[in-house]
């Protein structure tokens, strides 16, 4: 399972890392038409903010670990561990019903973008914004995990805390 993990996770890497040189080598080919040729095209605009949409979405859904998105814990760290830890499984659970309830209205969004077509490459616009499910199913499972591996480790906590003895009743 570990192996998977590394393999996909390098997979998300480098299809990040793709997406971002092709971003770079778009922009400067506007640049150099734009001012070198004296040639202004309009497809390398569209194609610089698809490729920023896909780049953004999917490295958050799939490159950035957990512990690297923002995230405001002022109120988190002054809990217990134990409230924390609490905390951290409630915030997930928030997170995966949202995502999970936005999931058929977005489909339904991108669906109907099938009809639209982008102004210069003329690439239907529900290619444009299929990324968006990919990464909110990303995050649905993400905060599956999360939950997952936090309820897992309370139990394994259980289980390993001492059994108090029984105390013999008290003499009177």
């Amino acid at each position: 399972m570990h192996r998977l993990r590394l393999a996909f996770q390098g997979a998300a890497d480098a299809l990040a890392g793709a997406l971002l040189a092709a971003l770079f080598l778009t922009f400067v080919l506007q640049i150099a038409f734009r001012y070198l040729l004296n040639w202004p095209v309009g497809w390398t605009v569209e194609v610089c903010l698809t490729l920023w949409l896909w780049l953004v979405l999917l490295g958050a859904g799939f490159c950035v670990p957990d512990r690297e998105h923002v995230r405001f814990d002022l109120l988190e760290q002054r809990l217990s561990p134990r409230g924390r830890r609490l905390a951290r499984i409630l915030v997930a659970a928030a997170v995966l019903l949202g995502f999970a309830a936005v999931l058929a209205p977005s489909f339904d969004y991108v669906s109907f973008y099938r009809i639209k077509r982008s102004a210069t490459l003329r690439i239907p616009l529900s290619w444009v914004f299929s990324v968006f499910l990919v990464f909110a199913v990303a995050l649905v499972l993400r905060q599956a995990w999360t939950i997952f591996r936090l309820v897992r480790a309370v139990e394994e906590i259980a289980a390993a805390a001492p059994v108090p003895a029984e105390r013999p009743p008290a003499r009177r």
